[in-house]
């Protein structure tokens, strides 16, 4: 009896206190920035993060995907998807929907093809990346919107771009938010 509890006192130190505290100033030391969650501040205040998305609407910017965490979406302590099927009518609507949406929004026409990022949501619900297309299908918009040359912010999409990593893993991709701070610091 006592062996087992004298292991269970040790066991709960080593991997409840020793190697939390280890594995924390090793991630502190060695990648700071990521473990304090990858922030981007501006004028001193922390404004968003690298990692988790977050709900552009103005006309001016550009939106990044839809969100299901949470009632108003972007919600990271309700991070979760929708979990509605393909053949769920919910989920038909609302993607025919944001369809509709981005189309009167972007000015498009009816047979205009939508990147599928810019009405699914994706399974955190707090994606911070759209793909490179669906960065594209909004430059004319934001450009009109902010008195912008489109070849102009075309380019920033561009420079704002990021390939596979290490050439096979994921997908393109532009990151929303990184994007936005961007373009505010263009000058008309």
């Amino acid at each position: 009896m006592i062996n087992s509890l004298m292991m269970v006192i040790v066991l709960t130190v080593l991997t409840g206190i020793a190697y939390p505290l280890a594995m924390t100033a090793l991630a502190q030391a060695l990648l700071p920035n990521q473990a304090n969650g990858s922030l981007i501040t501006k004028g001193g205040q922390v404004i968003g993060s690298r990692l988790i998305g977050q709900n552009f609407t103005s006309p001016g910017y550009f939106h990044g995907r839809p969100s299901a965490a949470g009632a108003d979406g972007y919600d990271a302590a309700s991070s979760s998807g929708s979990n509605l099927g393909p053949t769920n009518q919910k989920l038909k609507a609302a993607v025919a929907e944001r369809i509709m949406n981005i189309k009167s929004e972007n000015n498009l026409s009816q047979d205009s093809s939508i990147p599928g990022d810019l009405v699914l949501a994706s399974a955190s619900g707090l994606d911070p990346h759209i793909s490179p297309a669906a960065a594209y299908l909004q430059v004319e918009r934001v450009a009109s919107q902010r008195g912008l040359p489109s070849a102009q912010v075309r380019s920033l999409v561009d420079s704002h771009s990021i390939d596979r990593q290490f050439g096979f893993l994921g997908e393109p991709r532009v990151n929303v938010l990184e994007l936005n701070l961007a373009l505010d610091t263009v000058k008309r």
